[in-house]
């Protein structure tokens, strides 16, 4: 019951995080399983059986927030879930020693880059004029196959690439890929169940996941038009990176005075993003209400 109640309570911040930033469900809840001592191949699958529930729930709550362009989530999700099938087939053949390094390695490079596109890069501003097939299908290809092979990384990829466009609204970004998820996660369920000769799944880890996330979806799509996306993201990115830190400081085989130099300077970057970004966004508030204020009326004597 208690790691029931750990695990729903994970599904349910992974669920929070990505329906505010349209990334991070799969790497922070693979985080997680990993941490709790589930093999690569099984906390992957888990993941991505559960996040047929919670994509679904996501879906609609984005829809019914008007955040979902259709367009965008056939183009960009149909060749992910070929990519997707492809990526869990792969790690379902790969043995537990050479997989767990892989997947902490692409979960550290994914939660890092989390943290520094919400940390420096401001979102660019150009004309709505949509996004073309020839983006859209190569970036799904590549991010559904490091989704599955990652145990998370549909968002983290193809998240940041639409926004850096410009060309959709943002919450239609983050509603277009969170919907778009639903057959990430169909198709790396069938290329796992199929691949995994026998390993056994925990369906209550993946009932656990999907009940926090289902909870926590209509809670995500209201929260990304009012809270800030790069404090979220610096946030989440941040612990992705320092939980993952572990298994890649064990697998590199660093001395214990190194381990733990690493984890406080991983820490106090941490920190330091989280001040300059919180710094940038009361800014950037500050900023938009001067602008907002109406100018002072002339006396007649001006």
């Amino acid at each position: 019951m208690h790691g029931f109640i750990l695990f729903a309570l994970g599904g349910f911040i992974a669920q929070l995080v990505d329906g505010s930033l349209g990334m991070a469900y799969g790497v922070t809840s693979t985080t997680i399983l990993l941490t709790a001592g589930l093999a690569p191949a099984l906390a992957s699958a888990s993941v991505h059986l559960a996040e047929i529930g919670t994509s679904v729930a996501s879906g609609v709550s984005h829809w019914r927030f008007g955040n979902v362009d259709w367009k965008v989530v056939l183009t960009l999700g149909v060749p992910g879930a070929v990519g997707a099938f492809l990526g869990a087939t792969a790690l379902s053949n790969v043995s537990t020693a050479a997989a767990e390094p892989w997947m902490a390695f692409v979960l550290f490079a994914l939660g890092l880059y989390v943290l520094l596109k919400f940390a420096l890069r401001p979102l660019r501003r150009r004309t709505l004029t949509g996004v073309s097939p020839k983006l859209t299908a190569p970036l799904g290809l590549v991010a559904g196959f490091v989704d599955a092979t990652g145990g998370g990384g549909w968002g983290p990829v193809a998240t940041p690439t639409l926004l850096s466009t410009g060309k959709i609204e943002p919450r239609k970004v983050i509603g277009s890929v969170d919907t778009s998820e639903f057959l990430i996660a169909v198709a790396a369920s069938i290329g796992f169940l199929t691949s995994l000769s026998g390993r056994q799944l925990s369906w209550t880890t993946v009932g656990a996941l999907l009940l926090g996330g289902v909870v926590a979806a209509p809670l995500a799509a209201y929260l990304v038009r009012i809270v800030p996306m790069r404090l979220i993201g610096v946030g989440a990115g941040g612990l992705i990176v320092l939980t993952n830190a572990r298994t890649l400081v064990e697998a590199i085989g660093l001395p214990g005075t190194a381990g733990v130099a690493v984890y406080v300077a991983i820490v106090l970057a941490w920190a330091a993003a989280l001040a300059h970004t919180t710094r940038t966004v009361l800014r950037e508030r500050r900023e938009l209400d001067t602008a907002d204020q109406p100018e002072p009326a002339r006396s007649a004597t001006d």
